[in-house]
């Protein structure tokens, strides 16, 4: 038998990674004595330190007769041994890793021990994140792998010293090399459900690296904080300069972190967790100054004109990454993105509501607060379909048919393009939701009304004609773009084309549907946002406001829902079917169920039809 603690792993699992510097870890020090090993290691760049330590136990197996072997950066424990036929022997190999050199364990639990005490812990977390559904065998199983990956990616248990958020690619790939994007604006919700305190532990990684997030704005000319599009450990910008298309094999500029709005996602996640917890000492000693400071950011950015009277934003990505730049100018961004305006006109209204609570600094201009949030520049043709940006009515279609036909896959349009030597600036294709994703974050209402502010009139179907007609434009190269469509369909009652883009989002990885990207990661923004519409669009709970709403549309394929969740302090536990909502609250509270406001008591279920 032969038994190996390793320290030359290094990363191969990404094929146009690998002519990248691959090799990690420099190997400090490394001792084996009898049963023992422990290699000590630190990481090259960041130079964090890395303990491992293993311990052989066996009733079976004489492990006095142990070789030990230190090679260069390993260490091999063999162990001869003389069977007998249908002789079972057992050897248990117990592993402990640890941050930072400390001393050696002494207390080695066993196998059994390990097992129990993980397998209580499971039944906690399963307990409080567990989605239920009956009469769907699959569905149930991909939320249960989606659930199981949350719980991994962002352990509510452990490693409570780690000042870390969750990576894109979750722990399960090396695809972009472990840095923060804004998929935390779909991740977070799950853990302020489920997880409030593990929620607030990720908006603590934003709220630690808001200085370096103020230098980035400093060096671009801007003032308040400019957190990176792609963040690592220290928080600054990692995202590429240049990309490479594995279709023609050759390198372009690469503006994706133009993306700003990263910085309304964490407002938004710093907003929704105060409303979902109203955890004030959070709010006060941290919430408040990352509010301030992106506030002061997008005053900074924005340039008002004289003739429109109105305030633009240039210079910007959305979240359609295939539109990084007007093909006629030398500089990359485009103008008034329609969701980064409309959110930013969203963050400027939580901020004079936050002004009537808190004595907030003075030095934010609040008469600017209050004329751009009512004259940002939008695009909106008759029809009330809202221009992504400035200048997209005027770009060319594709010809979806053709591309279809030939190609097959057609997710990336933008490489497939670039191959032709087109570009995808030049187009209407999107890989993703980019305007509509404004109605994943917002109720309608609070859009109309952000709308209405701005002095724009739109009918009274937009949001169904927006949809309709992004949809047609849209590849879906990213897996998050069918979740928003989904909870869009939704909201505008296609229930068969929601329940179509939902499954597909709910087996994206399972089924690998992009060709090759799971291997390289789990997508947690998808895995963690397909649960997250279980519950707002079929459930149709809503926690966005003073009160828990619920306004359920259960698919037809499925005979029940059911879960649990925090709100305010307040656990509840919920199931519900095609006609009846039962709910149990652990304090006395008053929800809204449809158009009804219903009051409940602590520790009583009550049903409530709909």
């Amino acid at each position: 038998l032969i038994s190996e603690i390793d320290g030359d792993v290094f990363n191969y699992n990404v094929e146009r990674y690998r002519k990248l510097e691959k090799s990690h870890l420099i190997t400090l020090n490394l001792e084996a004595k009898g049963n023992f090993a422990s290699l000590e290691c630190v990481t090259n760049s960041s130079g964090i330190k890395i303990v491992q330590e293993s311990q052989l136990r066996s009733e079976s197996i004489d492990l006095t007769k142990i070789q030990n072997k230190i090679e260069e950066n390993k260490i091999k424990q063999t162990v001869e041994l003389d069977t007998v036929e249908n002789e079972w022997y057992a050897l248990e190999k117990i592993v402990y890793v640890a941050k930072d050199t400390k001393d050696s364990r002494t207390d080695y639990p066993t196998y059994t021990e390990l097992l129990t005490a993980s397998k209580e812990e499971w039944e906690t977390l399963w307990e409080k994140a567990s989605i239920e559904v009956e009469g769907d065998m699959m569905s149930q199983k991909m939320l249960n792998l989606h659930t199981y990956h949350m719980l991994t990616s962002g352990s509510p248990k452990g490693n409570k010293e780690l000042d870390a958020s969750i990576t894109a690619r979750g722990l399960h790939g090396e695809a972009y090399r472990g840095h923060i994007f804004w998929d935390e604006l779909f991740i977070l919700p799950f853990f302020m459900l489920h997880f409030p305190d593990t929620a607030k532990e990720l908006l603590m990684y934003r709220y630690n690296r808001l200085e370096v997030a103020k230098v980035l704005a400093k060096e671009e000319g801007y003032e308040g904080a400019m957190y990176p599009w792609q963040s690592g450990l220290d928080g600054s910008e990692q995202s590429q300069k240049l990309h490479l298309n594995p279709l023609s094999g050759k390198w372009k500029e690469d503006h994706s972190r133009r993306q700003r709005h990263v910085s309304l996602a964490i407002a938004y996640n710093v907003w929704m967790y105060y409303l979902q917890t109203e955890d004030e000492a959070f709010l006060k000693s941290y919430g408040l100054e990352m509010l301030f400071e992106i506030s002061q950011f997008w005053l900074s950015l924005a340039t008002y004109d004289d003739q429109t009277n109105r305030y633009s934003i240039n210079g910007v990505m959305g979240p359609d990454e295939f539109h990084e730049a007007y093909s006629d100018r030398e500089k990359g961004g485009l103008d008034n993105n329609a969701y980064t305006n409309l959110m930013v006109a969203w963050m400027f209204g939580v901020m004079t509501e936050l002004k009537s609570m808190y004595p907030l600094e003075t030095s934010l201009d609040w008469q600017k607060v209050e004329k751009m949030r009512k004259s940002l520049q939008l695009d909106i043709n008759s029809e009330g379909i809202i221009a992504q940006f400035d200048g997209y009515f005027d770009l060319e279609e594709i010809d979806w048919t053709t591309y279809r036909e030939k190609y097959g896959n057609i997710y990336r349009m933008d490489r497939i393009l670039n191959a032709e030597g087109k570009t995808a600036d030049d187009f209407k294709v999107a890989k993703q939701a980019d305007s509509l994703m404004i109605f994943y974050n917002l109720p309608e209402e609070t859009v109309t009304n952000l709308l209405s502010d701005l002095s724009y009139s739109l009918p009274d179907d937009y949001v169904k004609k927006n949809l309709l007609y992004y949809l047609e434009r849209t590849s879906h190269g990213s897996t998050l773009s069918r979740v928003v469509h989904s909870q869009l369909a939704e909201m505008v009652n296609n229930r068969e084309l929601a329940w179509e883009l939902y499954q597909e989002a709910l087996y994206s990885d399972y089924r690998d549907i992009q060709g090759g990207t799971t291997a390289e990661g789990v997508h947690t923004g998808v895995m963690a946002s397909t649960l997250s519409i279980t519950l707002t669009a079929f459930a149709g709970l809503d926690i966005r406001g003073e009160k828990v709403k619920f306004n359920p549309h259960l698919p037809e394929q499925w005979q029940s829902l059911s879960f649990s969740f925090q709100n305010k302090g307040c656990e509840f536990s919920v199931y519900l079917n095609h006609d009846t909502l039962e709910i149990t609250p652990d304090k006395n509270c008053v929800i809204k169920v449809t158009d009804r406001l219903v009051e409940l008591k602590a520790n009583k279920t009550q049903i409530i039809s709909y």
